[in-house]
């Protein structure tokens, strides 16, 4: 039998077992070689592990002197960096895994110490390079030959290290964990107040709750660290001890050293062992003492220490004064205390200069802030915005608006009242009110604009008074004869030394600001229709209660859009009806809106449930309403006239028509007016829209209604007929 080859797309060099390979009845793996194992220590998460793993071994296995003088070297490079890393970091968070690292160094010298002490126990006898060359050259250089100077200077590191350094910063970290856990509450409450206020956003929030975690945890964590370096201390201290007694104890009992011989050694290497032990533990403690005295300080300790020192010119020179004076004392050299007070004079003169130069840069800098900007030209977007509503004045009417006299004051607090007037009237947040002056106009002239066009004008003089005649004749009194410019009434203007006799004949007086306040009235009751925008409508809208918003909801958008309700309130304005009541126009918006979707439709259907508030206006003194009724010749002239159909129906009637319809129409109002009447002209439903596009042209507040809108519960009275 004979194997028959399969053809395969796999490559054949997949099938091969790689070198190193052991197969074992399952799929082939290769063990990784020494230097992807390097890497991964390096680069990985194993590095820290590996690196603490050492430092156990080291405690349980005996390493060689040469590998000692290594692990030495190590140490006390290691302290040196840290020292220099809490030297130049700005702030103590940016070394926050320093608790960390003085745990590892710790731990590193613990160790180190552990296995020097077995070779100076075990090897102490062969000679002073018992323990590596290190620990040798330490103890030569700082005995100096004699075991007793060896001895004091390690005992005065412990000290220093043990009760100088390692207490005052155990004590600071104390001190700041316990005052940076106490503030935490109020930081945090600060934080949410910046973001209550919209100083700062969520981002910068989330930031600050993040570093306010990390400081405290910090300081905690350093209040704890700070005993690390406390039990090291003890600990370099009863190894140093119990190295000493049980070496001379070796070397006389077992190795057959004399007393002299023993001590010698074991002081030697002893007190190398500490002083290589103690001084990388000294410059760790420095460290902590920096890191955990740093709490108040931003920037490197170099910069911050150098400004904080120079920044006071007049303590250098009392420190350079004082030098100078010792220097005099009998005995005292004078080469060294001359040469340090004149560098703090140096120090003083120049930190002197810049302070000053500081100052004059900050005062410059005060005047270019304080000068006037040169103005920015505004962007091309600006041109594009329009007022709504603006007055402008010709330049002898400016203090009306920026003198310092009562008047002007008063127009705009008349406009200011006139705007809560109109929104109580008519239901519509009237928009702001621009002034500006127009040198293009007379200097007493005035004229009011609608989104820029010309709505209206007139002329006032201030420090004068308009008087009226209520019969509308002309006034018998001197001064400038005009014409009122609202209703286009005979008035004259007079001095204000004539304003009690005017008041006396009888006529109406008007000062200036009260002119222009009741044509700006009027300007705007035409024109409200037109000033009703669409975002007004939404306000609207939005500041109904809940239990109409509901309405608004069921609605907009499946019966009728915002615009749509925009047109159809615009229409019922157009006839100075105001739309304060929206809910109950919003309840026959929903009603009108089911038979039609045409906004003239559905305005018409809305008056009907206005009857009693269109009523209410047009009431006499009297209590009634008097009506000029259309007669059914007109009515059946009206709809024999009206073309189209559905919503596309328009008035087509002859002019002729149309001239006779008007002059009845005049002769009907004017004998109304002669008995003392102000009548509404009544019509049918289906004419009222088409006689009311037909009045408003040549009688525009005359009010038009039709027989639907005649609430059941008012009184009328016919007073004439067209």
């Amino acid at each position: 039998m004979t194997d028959v080859p399969v053809a395969s797309d796999t490559p054949s060099n997949v099938k091969k077992v790689e070198a190193g390979a052991v197969r074992t009845g399952s799929p082939a793996f290769a063990l990784p070689s020494i230097s992807e194992l390097w890497g991964t220590i390096r680069n990985g998460d194993l590095g820290l592990a590996f690196g603490v793993m050492v430092i156990l071994v080291l405690l349980i296995l005996p390493m060689p002197a040469v590998m000692l003088d290594m692990f030495l070297a190590i140490s006390i490079v290691f302290s040196v960096l840290i020292l220099m890393t809490g030297l130049f970091i700005q702030q103590p968070l940016e070394f926050s895994s320093f608790p960390t690292v003085l745990l590892i160094a710790t731990m590193l010298r613990l160790a180190l110490n552990l296995a020097s002490t077995r070779l100076i126990l075990a090897n102490g006898h062969e000679g002073t390079s018992a323990a590596g060359h290190v620990i040798e050259a330490f103890g030569s250089f700082v005995m100096g030959g004699n075991f007793v100077i060896g001895i004091i200077v390690f005992a005065i590191l412990v000290i220093v290290n043990f009760v100088v350094i390692t207490k005052g910063s155990g004590r600071i970290a104390e001190v700041a964990a316990r005052f940076t856990l106490d503030a935490m509450p109020g930081k945090q409450m600060a934080i949410d107040a910046d973001l209550s206020a919209g100083l700062i956003d969520e981002q910068d929030a989330r930031q600050r709750r993040k570093n306010l975690e990390d400081e405290s945890a910090f300081f905690g964590a350093m209040d704890g660290a700070s005993k690390f370096v406390r039990g090291d201390a003890i600990a370099g201290l009863l190894i140093t001890f119990i190295n000493i007694i049980a070496g001379i104890i070796i070397g006389v009992a077992q190795k057959e050293l004399s007393f002299g011989d023993a001590a010698q050694t074991y002081t030697l290497l002893t007190i190398g062992d500490g002083l290589v032990s103690q001084i990388p533990a000294l410059i760790v403690s420095t460290a902590a003492g920096i890191l955990v005295s740093k709490a108040g300080v931003r920037g490197a300790a170099d910069k911050a220490l150098a400004s904080q020192f120079t920044g006071y010119p007049k303590a250098l020179g009392m420190s350079s004064f004082v030098m100078v004076v010792l220097a005099m004392l009998p005995g005292i050299p004078v080469v060294p205390f001359l040469g340090i007070a004149g560098l703090a004079g140096w120090l003083a003169l120049r930190s002197g200069r810049q302070l000053k130069e500081q100052e004059v840069e900050k005062e410059v800098a005060k005047q270019i802030a304080e000068q006037p900007a040169a103005p920015a030209e505004p962007p091309i977007s600006d041109a594009l915005r329009m007022d709504e509503l603006r007055i402008e004045l010709g330049y002898a009417l400016l203090p009306m608006i920026n003198g310092n006299g009562p008047e002007s004051d008063q127009l705009t607090e008349q406009i200011k009242a006139l705007r809560r007037q109109i929104a109580g009237d008519m239901g519509v947040v009237m928009p702001p009110v621009r002034i500006l002056d127009n040198i293009q106009l007379g200097a007493n002239d005035y004229m009011i604009k609608v989104k820029e066009v010309e709505a209206g004008r007139g002329q006032i003089f201030p420090r004068h008074y308009m008087v009226m005649d209520p019969q509308g004749g002309q006034v018998k009194l001197p001064g400038t004869h005009t014409t009122e410019p609202t209703f286009g009434l005979p008035a004259t203007w007079v001095e204000g030394q004539y304003r009690e006799d005017a008041a006396l004949r009888g006529y109406t007086v008007v000062d200036p600001a009260t002119v222009l306040a009741t044509h700006l009235t009027e300007t705007i009751r035409t024109n409200i229709a037109e000033l009703l925008s669409y975002a007004d409508v939404q306000k609207l809208l939005k500041e109904l209660p809940a239990e109409q918003g509901k309405l608004v909801e069921d609605i907009v958008p499946s019966q009728i859009t915002i615009s749509g309700i925009q047109r159809v309130l615009q229409a019922i304005l157009n006839e100075r009806i105001s739309i304060r009541d929206l809910g109950t126009i919003l309840e026959g918006i929903a009603e009108a809106s089911g038979f039609s979707r045409n906004p003239a439709t559905i305005a018409e259907h809305v008056r009907t449930r206005l009857a009693r508030q269109i009523c209410a206006a047009n009431l006499a003194p009297g209590g009634y309403l008097p009506l000029v009724s259309l007669s059914p010749q007109w009515e059946q002239a009206f709809l024999e006239s009206i073309v189209g159909d559905g919503e596309d129906r328009h008035l087509a009637m002859a002019p002729s028509r149309l001239q006779e319809f008007v002059k009845g129409v005049k002769d009907a109002f004017e004998a109304a007016a002669q008995a003392g009447e102000v009548p509404v002209l009544l019509t049918s439903a289906q004419t009222r829209p088409f006689v009311r596009s037909i009045v408003e042209r040549f009688r525009a507040h005359t009010t038009v209604m039709s027989q639907a809108e005649i609430h059941s519960k008012v009184r009328l009275k016919t007073v004439g007929s067209v």
